[in-house]
């Protein structure tokens, strides 16, 4: 039997697969076992799948095949720790970028969702792209780098066709223009 919590988990996971599935028009679809087959401890099976085997097992959410650099995975916690946003030391944020960077490819786009209940939905990108928004916090971890959080539906009212168009080049120039262009 599932545990509350991995339930709950699951839950966001198919809410996000949905989501993405009515926005873009194409298939996402929860990872079955929420990509522990190939992360943290299980990363060495990687090396004995192949690209569209591996694909299927990475992350929480399988893409459509255009979806090539697609990277993401998704948390529903009860609490959020957000003043520590600040300091750089959010080991609970430092956790969940360490899972999704366990799996990731070269040139992948990788996207954490965040539910935190009663408090809102949230999305974390790494700030080296380029992204359009009116709110938004920066984090820098010691250990991954700089990150840029977003309200998750103002990240989605800018940001659509961005996330696309990343998700499928590796060409990550941070030129918003011609982002804009490939996918109008």
């Amino acid at each position: 039997m599932s545990s509350k919590s991995k339930t709950k988990g699951s839950s966001y996971e198919r809410e996000i697969a949905k989501f993405l599935s009515d926005t873009y028009g194409e298939p996402f679809v929860r990872v079955p076992n929420s990509g522990a087959y190939i992360g943290g401890a299980n990363s060495h099976r990687k090396n004995f799948l192949d690209g569209n085997q591996a694909k299927s097992f990475k992350g929480d959410i399988t893409p459509p095949d255009t979806w090539s650099h697609f990277n993401a995975e998704c948390k529903n916690y009860a609490d959020f720790p957000f003043h520590l946003l600040l300091t750089g030391e959010c080991k609970q944020l430092d956790t969940w970028l360490e899972q999704l960077l366990a799996v990731e490819d070269t040139g992948d786009l990788n996207i954490l969702f965040i539910k935190i209940t009663r408090k809102g939905r949230y999305i974390a990108v790494q700030s080296k792209l380029t992204w359009i928004s009116d709110n938004f916090v920066y984090y820098t971890s010691k250990k991954h780098g700089d990150w840029t959080i977003f309200e998750f539906d103002s990240f989605f009212q800018y940001n659509t066709d961005i996330l696309k168009t990343y998700s499928i080049t590796t060409d990550t120039t941070s030129n918003t223009n011609n982002i804009l262009t490939i996918n109008t």
